[in-house]
């Protein structure tokens, strides 16, 4: 009788376990929602932002990179404490952090406190975002579940940075202070849920943490982000103070490399990148964001002062790339175990290079069936190949470096992001200058103007009006889509070589 009742009760544990699991997943997922979000959606309320606080042109630019300089840097000093003191507790004083700083932004009366706001933002982000990570794998311990959570998370996290101008377009309707305001609420009901579901991973206080490494840590990706994005702006520095700012970066990283080989108990476990597949996986992730990040730049653009798409408009055709990138990640789940990670790895970046190909024969006219396509293969394919990479790194790493090893995923998805809007909108603004030739009736000062960029132009061609105005707008979108042409054949190439490098490096599964 005894062993009769044991049954069906054992049964029952398990499914309330699973279920719990999953409703642990939908938390995480929720955490990193808001996280991704904020990364990307101010670049839909800038004008409204610009109305009511009037900033500098500085003081814009921070405004808008200051959340990624913060969040970048502090990953793995976070992804390292989480271990050490539990990951629980950082994500609620992640949460409380995140909550505050949202509303502080949402009414911040001047530039400054908007800059303020946004880097303690970018702070109570880094908190969250490792836990997310790691808190997935030490719930999923069943490697086929972990694949579809991860493949869960992988698209959340894109479609949050693809989304993000969606849902900025609507809220700056409103009132542009909604953009932030919105966190609020959503952290008070995600916070008494993450007291109750959350487990309480255990902390590891018996190793030590070296001050001077997070330190090295924070100061070197600190100036490796500010570097690129200088290097891609030169809106404060000349570009060889933006050069020399990089390679101080790279300095700082390396004796932050050369501290960890030497310590007993390092912040990070830099021997996880001797592993082939831990580190394939990470340049994976990299990449795949690179192209994900700064191709959905351009094509915004494009979309935007080539087209003629209002904002909210260029964010709704834009969301085929969010479903796909949903889609995805979950089809992915049930794609990697099949046919194996080196596959599915290099056939989604071989995907993305294939679906951007046709782009190359496009001009100024509108391709609205087309460009859907383009945007579920580049969706599906950049997430097909994440979360491929996501699951490669997080098998590389044990139980005790799992927030190590989620950090240093998390920082690739930064840096990778930071990437591909520095350097491809570097070479797109390199090729539309010299590109874009003067227009008679345009004055060389109007021209000038005009060759900073493809917005500069429209504004000066309003300004002259009439039919050379006109051309000159004619001229610039010209201009613009040559030098796309130039962004989307070294996104082509970088992405057909990594694809080929993974199916290289990744042994057979």
């Amino acid at each position: 009788m005894t062993v009769i009742q044991a049954a069906p009760l054992v049964r029952t544990a398990d499914r309330e376990h699973g279920d719990r699991r999953w409703s642990i997943l939908v938390l995480l997922c929720v955490s990193l929602l808001l996280i991704t979000v904020d990364a990307t959606v101010l670049h839909i309320a800038v004008p409204a932002l610009t109305a009511a606080l009037e900033p500098s042109a500085v003081q814009l630019l921070w405004i808008i990179d200051i959340y990624s300089l913060v969040v970048a840097p502090l990953l793995i000093m976070f992804g390292t404490l989480g271990d050490r003191y539990g990951r629980k507790r950082l994500v609620l004083c992640g949460y409380v952090l995140f909550g505050l700083a949202s509303a502080g932004a949402a009414f911040a009366p001047t530039p400054l406190t908007l800059i303020l706001a946004r880097a303690l933002l970018g702070i109570g982000g880094a908190m969250i975002m490792p836990a997310t990570l790691s808190l997935i794998r030490q719930i999923f311990t069943d490697r086929r579940e972990r694949a579809i959570a991860l493949g869960v998370w992988s698209a959340v996290a894109a479609a949050g940075a693809a989304v993000g101008p969606l849902i900025g377009g609507v809220l700056v309707g409103i009132w542009w202070g909604a953009v932030f305001l919105i966190n609020v609420p959503i952290l008070l009901a995600l916070i008494p849920a993450a007291v109750r579901l959350l487990p309480d991973s255990p902390g590891r206080k018996d190793r030590g943490w070296d001050g001077p490494s997070a330190v090295l840590s924070v100061l070197g990706i600190l100036a490796l982000a500010f570097g690129l994005k200088e290097a891609g702006s030169g809106s404060l520095m000349p570009l060889w103070a933006s050069v020399l700012v990089f390679l101080t970066g790279l300095g700082l990283l390396f004796l932050f490399v050369r501290r960890q080989t030497r310590l007993r108990h390092p912040l990070l476990e830099v021997g996880l990148f001797r592993r082939r597949e831990f580190t394939t996986g990470v340049a994976g992730v990299l990449l795949g964001v690179f192209a994900l990040v700064g191709l959905q730049l351009m094509l915004a653009q494009y979309l935007q002062l080539v087209l003629g798409d209002s904002p909210l408009r260029a964010a709704i055709r834009m969301l085929p790339l969010v479903i796909s990138a949903i889609s995805g990640g979950l089809a992915a789940a049930h794609i990697l175990p099949r046919i194996g990670m080196r596959t599915t790895m290099s056939g989604g970046l071989g995907l993305v290079a294939l679906s951007l190909t046709p782009t190359l024969s496009w001009g100024v006219e509108g391709h609205p069936v087309m460009l859907a396509f383009c945007f579920v293969g580049i969706g599906f394919g950049v997430q097909v190949a994440l979360l491929a990479a996501s699951d490669t790194i997080m098998s590389a790493a044990s139980e005790s470096q799992a927030g190590g090893a989620a950090a240093i995923e998390e920082t690739a998805y930064e840096l990778g992001a930071g990437l591909g809007v520095a350097v491809l909108g570097t070479i797109t603004a390199v090729v539309y200058a010299p590109g874009l030739h003067s227009v008679p009736g345009v004055s060389a000062s109007g021209m000038d103007k005009a060759r900073q960029s493809l917005a500069g132009a429209a504004h000066v061609a309003h300004e002259v009006g009439g039919s050379a105005g006109g051309a000159l707008l004619d001229a610039a979108r010209w201009a613009f889509v040559n030098a796309l042409h130039t962004t989307v054949v070294v996104s082509v190439v970088l992405l057909s070589l990594t694809a080929v490098a993974v199916a290289t490096l990744l042994s057979r599964d």
